[in-house]
């Protein structure tokens, strides 16, 4: 399940996600129209589906809405999807009121707040470090999210101006801490590396200092040029002063045996977790598991079928409003690139493509579509093969676009 809240302060310089600033004034009638969807759609998944294995609000920056509407959207996905809690306080923390009367959020006493949602269900929220504090914390963990992921970036302040953060690198320890106190036990946090001015040595820091915060999951990627983007715009100019290629490949080189090094496993092309704290969620998505994604410009998977809702804030409120769907079907995929797709999300993680369930899938031996993209990307130490699976070795990881090219098949 995902959930899109579409809301920033400032729109990050390298972003292209559909997330937009200045639109504060369409927050509550937006989380009232999420809601009615998730009502409506999310209730008809959870006959057919059952309650998700995994629930993640995104964004844009879903920390950014006020606590009141927060509270609203999660007593509602907890309604909806099943999720079970069992608070436990050591007073009465409001006469004649309970943790969310006027006014009590902040008296919640994080040490003694103990929740738990249907068994195994993993509930994440982004949060960004200079939009949350201890009362938003405590919220969530209230209503049952046991996840929290923190998009930090970097740690120096001045590589966080220069590509349009709002937060500085102490409100990002602070946030971090405080998650920690309030007892979230799966902490995640985003590094980006390639950043304008950035050097080794920083991207050296940035890793000392996301090791010393101890979180049990990190997310590391190199920065990408989006078409549409700030920085787009700026490149195009010639006023992006990005590392070269070799600072670039030095610092892939660094993140990949540095987090290893310090007990983070890689499990899947920028992401590194303890063992057991692996984003399941995201995991769904590489292992072709079913989704419903809810919210303007969320994108379902569900019964091979794709849909996608408008990208637009407004026309999202008033199609809901009106008792509609916001959602449009896309054009179904041909078989070839169902396969495509099922290849390469898959190589994206370190086990790879399971070949007993592509067969399954497709009814087909991996090997009878995919036999000569296997031996060539082989030969040239990209891929490897053991009895159940293929996957990237080490250098395929780092070069995996060239993998993922040799297996398309349109």
């Amino acid at each position: 399940m995902y959930i899109h809240v579409p809301f920033c302060k400032q729109k990050c310089f390298y972003c292209d996600f559909p997330s937009y600033a200045g639109k504060e004034r369409y927050e509550e009638a937006y989380v009232k129209a999420l809601i009615r969807e998730i009502r409506t759609e999310g209730a008809k998944y959870v006959e057919t589906w059952g309650p998700p294995a995994t629930i993640y609000i995104g964004g844009g920056t879903p920390s950014v809405l006020p606590n009141e509407l927060i509270d609203m959207l999660l007593e509602n996905i907890e309604t909806t999807f099943l999720l079970q809690r069992a608070m436990v306080y050591e007073a009465p923390l409001i006469e004649g009121g309970g943790p969310l009367a006027a006014g009590g959020v902040s008296e919640v006493r994080p040490a003694v707040i103990q929740n738990t949602n249907v068994e195994g269900t993993e509930f994440t929220v982004e949060c960004n470090p200079g939009t949350v504090d201890e009362s938003k914390l405590v919220l969530m963990k209230h209503h049952g999210v046991n996840r929290i992921s923190f998009g930090v970036q970097t740690f120096h302040d001045s590589l966080l101006k220069r590509i349009g953060r709002i937060h500085t690198a102490d409100d990002a320890r602070t946030a971090i801490r405080m998650a920690r106190a309030v007892g979230f036990q799966n902490l995640s946090l985003d590094l980006i590396y390639g950043l304008p001015g950035e050097t080794l040595e920083m991207l050296q820091s940035d890793i000392d200092e996301a090791l010393a915060l101890a979180p049990d999951h990190i997310s590391i990627y190199g920065l990408q040029l989006e078409e549409g983007t700030a920085f787009w715009k700026q490149h195009e100019m010639g006023k992006l002063d990005l590392p070269d290629d070799a600072t670039t490949e030095a610092m892939y080189d660094l993140m990949t045996t540095a987090l290893p090094a310090h007990g983070y496993e890689r499990y899947e092309i920028s992401n590194f977790a303890k063992p057991g704290y692996e984003s399941r969620h995201n995991l769904g998505y590489w292992q072709d598991k079913p989704y419903l994604g809810l919210g303007a410009a969320a994108h379902s998977y569900l019964g091979g079928i794709r849909y996608e809702n408008t990208k637009d804030i407004a026309a999202y409120i008033d199609v809901i409003e009106h008792g509609a769907l916001p959602r449009t079907q896309e054009e179904p995929a041909t078989r070839a690139i169902q396969m495509e797709e099922f290849a390469f999300l898959a190589l994206r993680t370190a086990i790879g493509i399971d070949k007993a369930a592509f067969e399954r899938r497709f009814g087909t031996p991996l090997f009878t579509v995919y036999a000569d993209a296997i031996k060539r990307m082989k030969k040239k130490g990209l891929l490897e093969e053991t009895e159940t699976h293929v996957h990237l070795t080490a250098q395929g990881m780092k070069y995996g676009n060239w993998v993922f090219e040799a297996f398309l098949l349109s």
